[in-house]
């Protein structure tokens, strides 16, 4: 796959299979202000039944959604259960050092997926991810997918191609 972050594809196959068999998910870059993309994204992936792991150094200690807040991936329990996905709501910059903790702290305690949100990209963090056998995934919110993927068509609305009004 390219390093120019402008033709970044991703079969649906692909993305339907990370979010089938994630369960676990660590949101790095998670507000505690409800309005905020992260938080919304969270919840509603907490409601499709993933366990979300919040991290924010700047929130660290508090609670969101049940869980204490954690200051970085470091601080994930040994005893937690796998960790499939990091999820990274911080700026492409910041994502470098995301992708190597991550790959560092969490590579033997089940990683399979690096997700960056919208408007992130680093493609020289994915390449490094990619070259442990991690997925990357640039550009996208696991949250619009999941609806995109599984037929949902929520008051947000996205155009999940479930709906249509052409005759078939």
């Amino acid at each position: 796959m390219s390093l120019d972050h402008s033709d970044e594809s991703y079969s649906p196959q692909l993305i339907r299979g990370v979010l089938e068999r994630t369960k676990t998910i660590a949101m790095v870059g998670i507000s505690g202000n409800p309005v905020k993309a992260s938080n919304f994204v969270a919840r509603y992936l907490e409601s499709k039944q993933y366990c979300v792991i919040p991290i924010n150094p700047s929130r660290k200690g508090t609670e969101l959604f049940g869980r204490t807040v954690l200051g970085s991936l470091a601080e994930i329990p040994a005893a937690q259960d796998p960790v499939q996905m990091v999820d990274i709501f911080r700026n492409s910059e910041a994502a470098g050092e995301i992708v190597d903790e991550a790959l560092e702290v969490l590579l033997d305690r089940g990683l399979e997926t690096i997700w960056m949100q919208i408007g992130v990209f680093n493609p020289q963090a994915a390449e490094r991810a990619r070259a442990k056998g991690i997925t990357v995934i640039m550009n996208r919110c696991p949250k619009i997918e999941y609806a995109r993927h599984f037929g949902e068509l929520r008051w947000g609305g996205f155009n999940t191609g479930v709906i249509s009004s052409k005759l078939r």
